[in-house]
């Protein structure tokens, strides 16, 4: 998620197995059923799946459809898209269900969505018209078959800082609305903002919910940026983070003057990627690695090309981290 205004459902389920009388005569079955998946969709047993966020090959201004296409043919599991690229395929007469049926049909699925409405602001009038725009981008975003919803802290990004349970109260009106979407909210960490900047913070406002869905979406650079550590993912159960934003940053500027243009691929920078990945792995559960860039160098190339290169990235770092 950017630092600027314009830049920036549930845990997937294991399948229980039954056992007893039925087994064997349903082996054959299952056996051929699974031989007609794809390697993408026999993904339940791996640790990490692999999703584009969109924000990586942004400033190439593909659109939603071609973005979908880079997302397929560099070989991710899912995509990350955002709000404004729906809204903008819909406004040329492009059809939400249409758009469903492309990303299925491309073998990927849609592990979150990013969107920017004012939910958490102090000011009654203007929460209220954010809650609304949240609802409607959920709503959006359930139509394409999307799980989750990015919920940063948009419009609160200064002082004064928020009281927490306040804070809880309102994210709990999002995941009310998200439940009836079907899809989940995620309280996602800023780290340079004033508010939610921290792991710790952020995990406290989901946990006071006391909301089954709630969940924090965390980000590699917000974390530096915010001054949390990678350690903290130990005191966190498997369903606390269920997607991490993939990124990496060099070791200059320091972190006080460092931004989202700095992001590069993991592991070609600074950042403890694979101990953070370790340590978010151990926390139980299958975890979504979703790439988030905003680099402007990488904007200024083949976008299939930066996909490509992205996801060989992560899969590395990912390697590192369960071996």
């Amino acid at each position: 998620m950017t630092t600027n205004k314009v830049s920036r459902r549930a845990a997937l389920k294991q399948t229980s197995v039954l056992v007893g009388a039925a087994f064997a005569g349903n082996e054959l079955s299952r056996s051929a059923a699974a031989s007609d998946q794809s390697p993408r969709q026999q993904s339940n047993s791996r640790p990490f799946l692999f999703c584009l966020n969109t924000a990586t090959i942004r400033g190439q201004k593909l659109g939603i459809l071609k973005e979908i296409e880079v997302a397929a043919q560099a070989g991710y599991d899912a995509i990350e898209p955002w709000v404004d690229g729906i809204e903008e395929y819909v406004k040329n007469g492009g059809s939400l269900s249409d758009l469903r049926k492309r990303i299925s049909d491309s073998g990927l699925t849609v592990e979150g969505a990013i969107g920017f409405p004012e939910w958490i602001v102090e000011d009654d009038a203007r929460r209220a018209k954010g809650v609304e725009r949240a609802k409607h981008e959920m709503d959006v975003v359930a139509q394409i078959g999307g799980k989750r919803f990015a919920c940063p802290p948009a419009g609160a990004t200064e002082l004064p800082k928020l009281d927490l349970l306040r804070a809880a109260q309102r994210y709990r009106v999002l995941l009310e609305a998200g439940h009836e979407f079907g899809l989940v909210p995620q309280l996602e960490l800023w780290g340079f903002s004033k508010n939610l900047n921290r792991l710790g913070e952020c995990v406290a406002v989901a946990m006071e919910t006391g909301h089954p869905n709630a969940c924090v979406l965390a980000d590699i650079f917000h974390l530096y940026k915010g001054g949390s550590d990678f350690h903290s993912f130990h005191l966190l159960s498997g369903k606390a983070v269920q997607v991490l934003h993939m990124n990496d940053f060099p070791s200059e500027p320091p972190r006080e003057k460092i931004d989202d243009s700095f992001r590069i691929f993991p592991g070609d920078g600074s950042a403890p990627v694979t101990e953070t990945l370790r340590a978010l792995h151990q926390t139980g559960g299958q975890k979504v690695l979703s790439l988030e860039l905003f680099n402007r160098k990488y904007w200024s190339e083949n976008p299939l090309e930066v996909a490509k290169a992205g996801l060989g990235k992560m899969k590395t770092v990912a390697e590192k981290a369960v071996a």
